[in-house]
């Protein structure tokens, strides 16, 4: 039957060659609470429930995006799992909560065992930043559903906060300060835009070495997504957070407002942070305007916290030591809602 399979475009013999090789990456990212190994048809995960007097799970899904063409093309594979948790991970941290386990689902062609371990390799790195424990996923052999040599991938993260210390913006006022920590680059957002300015408009390769860049298009391009959670979770337990907004696609413009109550507005002072040069790259040779930019990219900002104005400037500093660039951004002031930048609503 297996040689029928074969025949069909289906190699179980790769599948089994695929999960010997992941299995020392996964059990890297084993936490004390993960119950048996990698092979079961459910992963066990036994929350301590003495550690907490109400329990709240926060739960995130979500992929990479077309940012997984520029690892087809480059056939570099082991940073996109890494993209994968951070945008899962990143999305569950925002409500306070400490990410304990992620799940993937990698659907492929063609199975190549290589290909799958860097993936998973990947995926492990980022648990081991984000502090949660790849406990289990699906691999799916699809001949003739995707084209050769390409993949799809999907993250789900599972996170645990006491009910009272839940952070949903709900404690925001007017006069709070916007801290932003920054971004490692595009992260996983607006690829279909950047693909067609730089690759497909502008004709350039991903092997050109950008002098304003500091190195080659490809290497910039698939700088993993930054993984906020330890720092976050260090910042929540010395400061007061009352917000916090993951800018991921739909850039401030979406992503803020999901945080301010009724009344509110975020104000964004524009040039007090710095822009890196792979979004002034797109700008101009896009000729895009502005306010595409800011609807699109995180320019920048992976990371927007609300805190009191008198803990703002210490917050900026405490992200620091814990490996993080932080800006004081702007502030939340009195409004129908929406982002303004430089005193001009854009939304």
């Amino acid at each position: 039957m297996s040689e029928a399979y074969k025949r069909a475009g289906v190699d179980l013999a790769a599948g089994y060659e695929a999960v010997r090789r992941i299995k020392v990456h996964v059990r890297r990212t084993y936490r004390p609470e993960v119950l048996g190994d990698i092979g079961g048809f459910g992963a066990l995960f036994q929350l301590d429930v003495s550690r907490y007097r109400q329990p709240v799970l926060v739960a995130g899904a979500d992929g990479v995006g077309t940012k997984l063409k520029i690892a087809f093309a480059t056939g570099r594979h082991d940073t996109i799992g890494i993209d994968c948790v951070a945008m899962c991970a990143n999305d569950v941290v925002v409500q306070g909560a400490e990410p304990l386990f992620f799940m993937d689902y990698l659907a492929c062609s063609k199975l190549d065992p290589a290909q799958v371990e860097a993936i998973v390799k990947g995926l492990a790195d980022g648990c081991v930043q984000a502090g949660c424990s790849l406990i289990g996923g699906e691999t799916a052999e699809m001949p003739g559903f995707y084209p050769p040599g390409a993949y799809d991938i999907a993250g789900f993260c599972v996170g645990v906060v006491e009910r009272d210390r839940l952070v949903d913006g709900s404690r925001i006022r007017a006069g709070d300060a916007l801290v932003g920590l920054a971004s490692t680059g595009l992260h996983s957002n607006g690829f279909s835009l950047v693909r067609r300015v730089l690759l497909e408009e502008q004709g350039m390769a991903l092997d050109d070495y950008v002098p304003a860049l500091g190195r080659t298009l490809g290497e910039e391009l698939l700088t993993p997504t930054a993984i906020y959670v330890r720092a976050v979770l260090a910042l929540r337990g010395r400061f007061d957070l009352h917000g916090m907004a993951h800018i991921t696609g739909g850039g401030f413009v979406e992503n803020v407002p999901r945080i301010l109550p009724p009344g509110t507005r975020a104000e964004i002072d524009w040039g007090a942070w710095p822009v890196p040069p792979i979004f002034t790259l797109i700008e101009e040779a896009g000729r895009l305007d502005r306010r595409d930019m800011v609807n699109t990219f995180n320019m920048g900002i992976g990371m927007v916290l609300v805190v009191p104005e008198d803990e703002a400037d210490d917050v900026v500093r405490a992200a620091a030591e814990v490996g993080h660039r932080a800006y004081r951004i702007g502030r939340v002031g009195r409004g129908e809602g929406g982002v303004v930048f430089g005193g001009v609503r854009w939304a």
